[in-house]
């Protein structure tokens, strides 16, 4: 039982409060004792460090918008609520840098590096930046959207990080800071580790120049001409900034939309070439679908159609449940007939959106029994870590008691390793991250 007495008295100098919690702070149906919300990464170095000693559980909380992702934790005696960090610490506009506390939303850092004409290119989806999706949310999920096909993924731009560990330990890594540990980079082995090795106060990240002109080029398919022609796209010339795929449930069509940015009239010359190679079109606006996680969307709930694809409504009997599924760039076609198949022989209904780099999250929609078959057929598509892989990001109980919500993963020796060298109590998050770290 959490001693709040003394987690107060650990806040004390640093401004943080200590509360009792209530219903909403539950962590993905866990329900939590206390509620900390320190101030400073001081403040969360003493609350975690006295946290440690009374032998509580602490998961660290921003806005909540992916907390129910990954597996629940199997306790918690404390969340950490980061949303006190929220300054932006420093902005190196000459150095393309940006320097933030955890507990910024990532609309507001997006907003402030926008006004030199610069970005994070992150494209979370945009429920998660209009919930006020933090930093440290960022990192700790690791999530990336449209463009990380030519700017890389989140564990890509970040440069460094502050870090407390569950001891009450602050260790740094990676550039902009002062102090660097030997060994690890911390800044991008926490990066989708969901908080379960240590908590990020304070990150750097890689900040690219706006491009200011933009085009997108839609087209339609039969799922395996999709599939192609897009990876056309990908492997040219053209530089594509994005090229996506969006396949409703039930469809045996697919839509494919490609970014093209870049200044003046190249853009549209790029563009062009870029129609003639997809056999689409081009508009100066995204699709509907445009960054949205499957299910986020209108499009992706209701009936009709859009874009020339044709809808199939389908019938939820036992919730949606969310999977991350990922293949190489040969590999998306597989994905794309796994899920039609998945439909067929299940009755599940399976949309299925992403990258056509490999990078793609479905929406499985049925009873749990029908969904844990859909999954794994869906890692059938996509057999190891070296192929692909597909997690369940967020489930139902009834689905996750089915299956395995992380499948196959390489090196899982190892990442234990790191856990019982980082968190030898696990205090942080256990369970909440593969193998039941």
């Amino acid at each position: 039982m959490a001693d709040l007495g003394r987690l107060t008295d650990a806040l004390r100098q640093d401004g943080g409060t200590v509360r009792e919690s209530g219903p909403e702070d539950a962590v993905d149906g866990v329900p939590a004792t206390a509620v900390a919300r320190p101030a400073s990464a001081d403040g969360v170095a003493a609350v975690l460090r006295e946290a440690t000693a009374q032998g509580l559980v602490t998961v660290a909380r921003g806005a909540g918008t992916a907390l129910d992702w990954g597996a629940p934790p199997e306790r918690v005696d404390l969340v950490l609520d980061t949303t006190g960090l929220d300054r932006l610490v420093e902005h190196g506009a000459g150095d393309l840098v940006v320097v933030a506390e955890v507990g910024l939303p990532v609309a507001e850092l997006l907003e402030k590096v926008g006004g030199a004409a610069q970005e994070l290119v992150v494209d979370l989806p945009p429920a998660r930046l209009a919930g006020g999706s933090t930093v440290g949310g960022l990192l700790s999920t690791g999530a990336s959207g449209p463009r990380r096909l030519q700017r890389g993924g989140v564990r890509d731009l970040v440069l460094g990080a502050t870090v407390v560990l569950a001891d009450g330990t602050v260790a740094s890594s990676g550039g902009k800071v002062v102090k660097n540990v030997a060994g690890y980079d911390l800044a991008k082995l926490l990066t989708g580790a969901y908080g379960t090795l240590g908590i990020v106060v304070r990150a750097a990240f890689r900040l690219h120049p706006a491009r200011p002109d933009r085009a997108f080029v839609i087209g339609s398919g039969p799922l395996a001409d999709v599939a192609g022609r897009a990876r056309d796209v990908v492997a040219s010339q053209l530089a594509p900034a994005a090229v996506e795929i969006d396949r409703p449930a039930g469809g045996d069509v697919a839509e494919v939309a490609v970014l093209l940015e870049g200044t003046g009239a190249a853009v549209g010359q790029r563009a062009a070439a870029a129609a003639e190679l997809l056999g689409g079109r081009v508009q100066a606006e995204p699709p509907a679908w445009w960054a949205e996680l499957p299910g986020d969307s209108a499009r992706s709930t209701g009936g009709g159609s859009t874009g020339g694809v044709p809808r199939v409504e389908l019938v939820e009997t036992g919730g949606s449940t969310l999977v991350k599924a990922t293949a190489t760039l040969t590999g998306v076609a597989g994905l794309l007939a796994a899920a039609r198949d998945a439909e067929q022989r299940y009755g599940a209904g399976v949309a299925l959106r992403g990258t056509a780099a490999g990078v793609l999250y479905a929406l499985v929609t049925g009873s749990p029994e029908a969904t844990a078959l859909a999954v794994g057929h869906l890692r059938a598509a996509a057999p190891g870590p070296r192929e692909g892989t597909a997690t369940v990001l967020r489930a139902s109980r009834e689905v996750r008691a089915a299956l395995d919500a992380w499948g196959p993963v390489g090196g899982l020796d190892l990442m234990r390793a790191i856990k019982r060298q980082l968190d030898p109590g696990r205090n942080l998050a256990p369970g909440r991250f593969v193998g039941g770290i």
